[in-house]
């Protein structure tokens, strides 16, 4: 069987407010074949997300003019707890409708400067019309529908703190975190309207997993047509060690594009995309309408 894809992206977001490089900056690694066909390391340390963005659009056109299908993950939630879309009353699509409504909000100028954690506050308010459930935000961010720290624990009827595959993975944080070390939830305010670009400029050429895919295992045949398959990812799962002058931001890309590269050329990757044995049905539906999964989580 062939390999599902020739190249593979790992992307290390950053919501940071200003130009940053170095550890906890964003680190792009990109796995790819060189000119005698073998897999090569190439990372990228981009000071801004706008620059970021520019380069993974350079990085997907290049490998698009090779005919080479690229997986590219982020280390972002790319979905919303269940239950999100209903409450904030979007139409459509749950996931999609999630990102249009990002998309609409987010503000993020060229120097880094962002808009995250009011939105965070309008998200809060017209969620729960208090500081819930979104929370974390230096002194001079926090406002009556966004505390410092979390107002109080997740109910029966509140949405849920974690989604399936947070849960699936053993020690992902909350996208309801905005601020503090793990802020994975500032992460996605401000990746997933990057996220959103990547795909629209590329159309039905581009699919979201697990939300345009299916989850499911994936084949050749699924993927006709397809230049790239976006996917959330959790560099934490994979295990390596470090090379000499190496960041850990810039570790974590590389161990897992080699990680996937490992799968794919072993034939394993394309089962990867699919749920665990003996995953329940509305897991499996809450993922594909709504919350997203992370890639081998759970496996």
């Amino acid at each position: 069987m062939p390999r599902l894809f020739s190249a593979y992206v790992i992307v290390d977001w950053s919501a940071a407010s200003k130009p940053t490089t170095g550890a906890d900056s964003i680190w792009i690694g990109v796995l790819k074949r060189d000119v005698r066909f073998r897999l090569a390391f190439e990372s990228y340390n981009e000071a801004t997300r706008t620059a970021a963005e520019a380069r993974l659009n350079t990085i997907l056109a290049d490998l698009k003019k090779r005919s080479e299908r690229a997986l590219v993950g982020f280390d972002f939630p790319m979905g919303f707890p269940r239950g999100f879309a209903a409450t904030m009353k979007l139409k459509g699509d749950p996931w999609r409708a999630a990102w249009d409504e990002l998309g609409k909000r987010v503000v993020d100028k060229p120097t880094n400067v962002n808009n995250r954690f009011n939105v965070a506050a309008q998200l809060n308010r017209l969620l729960t019309d208090g500081p819930f459930p979104f929370w974390g935000a230096p002194p001079k961010d926090v406002q009556t529908t966004l505390m410092a720290t979390k107002p109080r624990a997740h109910g029966p009827g509140d949405l849920p703190e974690f989604r399936h595959a947070d849960l699936a993975a053993k020690g992902a944080a909350s996208i309801w975190k905005t601020y503090y070390n793990g802020s994975v939830g500032g992460q996605a305010i401000m990746g997933i309207p990057v996220a959103r670009r990547l795909k629209d400029a590329r159309a039905e050429a581009a699919k979201v997993w697990p939300f345009e895919t299916g989850f499911k295992a994936l084949t050749e045949a699924d993927l006709a047509g397809v230049d790239v398959v976006m996917a959330e990812v959790y560099p934490s799962l994979i295990k390596g060690a470090a090379l000499p002058g190496e960041v850990k931001d810039q570790t974590q890309v590389r161990l897992t594009a080699e990680h996937f590269a490992r799968l794919d050329e072993a034939n394993k990757l394309g089962a990867v995309f699919g749920p665990a044995k003996g995953t329940a049905a509305d897991v499996v539906l809450d993922a594909e309408r709504e919350e997203g999964w992370i890639l081998g989580a759970g496996a």
